[in-house]
């Protein structure tokens, strides 16, 4: 029975070949934030995910044989029917993230590229290690407030997980039934430093703090009568040099706001390991005494003031080695107002008095407290000269009060926010947070192509059973088997179920050359067997990249990884010895075409050695789906993109002839494939002979599990 469809005011409706496609709002509320992220809706919905329904299927075989001139393999596998792709992890907009440079800024105000804290397991510690974000979105869900015995509070998810002193744990969970995981109680510990300290207020205390100490500790301030020659004059100076932009510019900024200008001039030329210095200067009267004046020590010694100074005293004078601060000061009058402010904001310290051969004494003023109160200090006074911060490589222990008191709900959803990281955890509020990761064949089982193919899905358990039985029969002629062509081998399920994994077990068990394609950087888990199985030249891996776009990506590809997760996920294969291949698919008019030659640049940089491209299919009710989908997220270019599809599609939403069903034909066509191809030669990709897995090592497998001998 041909389609039919309705059109409604959000959704359409299928008759026929499967049930509902698009429910009414699809796509209206809906939205996807990034890589193995969850579904969410717009501020103020109640937040009611899709319900996912897995269904157990024991296939009764698992090999599908294919003919057609345009894919390059003869036999598939798909271990699921169905796909989705999702994550639960998130925390509040206002959660402080620890940055690269030491400061904290709002998880809701990070954005992909920033440079942040995460961790490392190095030895026998877990270390600070600088992380570069590669995804951030939000969601809408219920919230949960965390207290950890030091005041900490952190608002997250039920779903967010926390490094404890007992390993990774979400923040609920069960001991028994459907949501048995490990998860959070009173017992537990987290790992990490506690709260970030606020920062300063930028007031004219700050500001007067700031520059008496920078000025006091590295600055050149005097006026001298000068007599020569007959010639007599008052001479009037101020200079502050150093090495530090960020702290010169600080300065110059805040004595403009004194209404004291200065001249910027370059002190001393860079030589050999020794770096330029730049420098401001004054030298009227008027501006030299004005100077003099905002740098006097206070009548009476406000908390803003001792925070700008211990900030201006760091930056001229202070340090950070590898474990302990410390502020040198030869003068004793400084020295004791660097104690004073230390102990009006509560630092513990000591002062260390060293008496250098042919040098001046000094006093080391050093806090003690180890990390967590190095921290609190920087947060709390914020010099300017980041690089004196650097935690990279410190061990993350700490002696601070971090039991976890209390885990409540707040009774409401409120909008959540979370990042994919480089090493896949980051620093939230001084604690260490995890982040996180076909449809017309639905339609066959009287089940929708949209919603239904989302959420409804069969487990095949017995693939790994079937797959033993077909490759043993005498008849069997191996070649190389191809795994998650219609649905997605790695969606989240799997790392449920396993099915994907057990076929690979069954593939290096029997030396049976595999090629893998995938959206989901899961497949990273698998790499203990598919790293042995390349050096045999057993296995292949394809990623699909669609868009580098997030915004794109996550209205496109709601639940599937974030493109710079899967980047990751080709970087990790590559540096594994697994050959990767990049496939842009699909390819959308208008959309994402001119991404093209962005996503083989990235993917080439990331290790991949091959590359593929597939124009957009609209193939039976998918093009009703993707005719909402355009209607919803891109109704300005709606009709410019089927406009064009239609160009490369001979006038058709679709092209099912062989040869040009994956590239399209005319203008448009043939100019996106010498676009490629000019590509792919300038970045080296395809170059020599095509991924050829061996099949002479195949092994035909006995029916009890147990490889033949001969």
């Amino acid at each position: 029975m041909p389609l039919k469809t309705t059109a409604g005011n959000h959704g359409v409706v299928a008759k026929g070949r499967g049930a509902t496609i698009n429910p009414e709002g699809r796509f209206e509320k809906w939205s996807r934030g990034a890589a193995d992220d969850g579904w969410f809706q717009d501020p103020g919905d109640e937040p009611s995910k899709p319900k996912t329904v897995i269904a157990i299927e024991h296939a009764k075989s698992v090999i599908s044989r294919h003919n057609s001139p345009d894919v390059g393999f003869a036999q598939s596998i798909n271990p699921y029917r169905g796909c989705s792709h999702g994550c639960t992890y998130c925390a509040l907009g206002s959660t402080l993230i620890l940055m690269g440079d030491g400061r904290t800024l709002p998880l809701s105000e990070l954005k992909s590229g920033d440079e942040i804290y995460g961790t490392k397991r190095i030895g026998d510690y877990r270390r600070y290690a600088k992380s570069r974000v590669l995804a951030h979105w939000s969601t809408v869900k219920p919230a949960y407030r965390l207290t950890l015995e030091d005041g900490t509070e952190l608002v997250t998810s039920s779903d967010h997980r926390f490094l404890s002193d007992r390993g990774w744990k979400h923040v609920t969970g069960a001991e028994s039934g459907r949501l048995r995981r490990p998860h959070l109680t009173t017992a537990n510990k987290l790992i990490g430093t506690g709260a970030f300290a606020e920062g300063p207020a930028d007031s004219d205390g700050y500001r007067r703090g700031y520059l008496c100490g920078l000025i006091r500790g590295d600055g050149h301030l005097k006026s001298y009568h000068y007599e020569s020659r007959g010639r007599q004059d008052n001479v009037h100076a101020f200079r502050l040099a150093l090495c530090d932009p960020q702290a010169l510019l600080k300065a110059q900024d805040y004595l403009l706001d004194f209404e004291i200008a200065t001249q910027e001039f370059r002190f001393q030329a860079a030589a050999g390991n020794r770096r330029a210095l730049d420098a401001i200067r004054a030298t009227s009267f008027a501006r030299v005494q004005a100077v003099r004046d905002l740098i006097g020590w206070p009548t009476n010694q406000a908390a803003d003031w001792s925070k700008g100074f211990l900030a201006g005293i760091f930056d001229a004078e202070g340090s950070l080695g590898q474990t302990v601060l410390r502020i040198c000061n030869t003068d004793s009058e400084i020295t004791g107002w660097i104690s004073e402010s230390l102990k009006s904001l509560g630092f513990s310290f000591v002062v260390e008095h060293r008496h250098l051969v042919e040098r001046k004494p000094i006093d080391v003023v050093r806090l003690t407290g180890g990390l967590r109160e190095q921290l609190r200090f920087f947060h709390t006074v914020r010099p300017a000269i980041t690089r004196k911060l650097n935690l990279e490589g410190r061990a993350i222990r700490s002696d601070a009060k971090l039991r976890v008191v209390s885990i409540e709900p707040l009774g409401k959803a409120i909008r959540l926010y979370d990042i994919t990281t480089e090493t896949e955890d980051f620093i939230a509020n001084g604690v260490v947070s995890h982040n996180c990761f076909a449809r017309p064949s639905h339609a066959y089982l009287g089940l929708s192509p949209g919603i239904d193919f989302e959420t409804r899905l069969f487990a095949k358990v017995n693939a790994a059973e079937k797959l033993r039985e077909e490759i043993a029969k005498p008849t069997y002629r191996c070649e190389v088997l191809t795994i998650g062509v219609n649905t997605d081998a790695y969606q989240p399920i799997e790392r449920e179920y396993k099915i994907t994994r057990s076929i690979l077990e069954l593939a290096y068990e029997t030396r049976h050359p595999v090629s893998l394609i995938t959206k989901s950087a899961l497949i990273e888990r698998d790499i203990d067997l598919l790293a042995p199985m390349a050096k045999e030249n057993l296995v292949s891996a394809t990623l699909s990249v669609t868009t580098l776009d997030h915004e794109i990506s996550r209205h496109m590809e709601p639940r599937t990884s974030a493109p710079a997760r899967r980047l990751k996920a080709i970087e990790r294969l590559a540096a594994a010895g697994i050959p990767v291949n990049v496939n842009v698919a699909p390819v959308i008019p208008f959309l994402t075409d001119s991404e093209l030659e962005p996503i083989l640049e990235a993917a080439a940089a990331a290790g991949a050695k091959s590359a593929g491209y597939v124009l957009m299919r609209l193939p039976w009710e998918v093009k009703d789906i993707f005719r909402a989908w355009l209607e919803a997220h891109f109704p300005l270019k709606a009709a410019h993109v089927m406009s064009r599809v239609h160009e490369m599609r001979g006038g058709r939403d679709n092209d099912p002839n062989f040869g040009t069903r994956m590239t399209g034909q005319g203008l448009f066509a043939e100019f996106l494939k010498q676009r490629f191809d000019k590509a792919c030669r300038r970045l080296h990709l395809n170059e020599g002979r095509a991924f050829e897995l061996d099949c002479s090592r195949f092994r035909q497998p006995t029916l009890h599990g147990q490889g033949s001998l001969f």
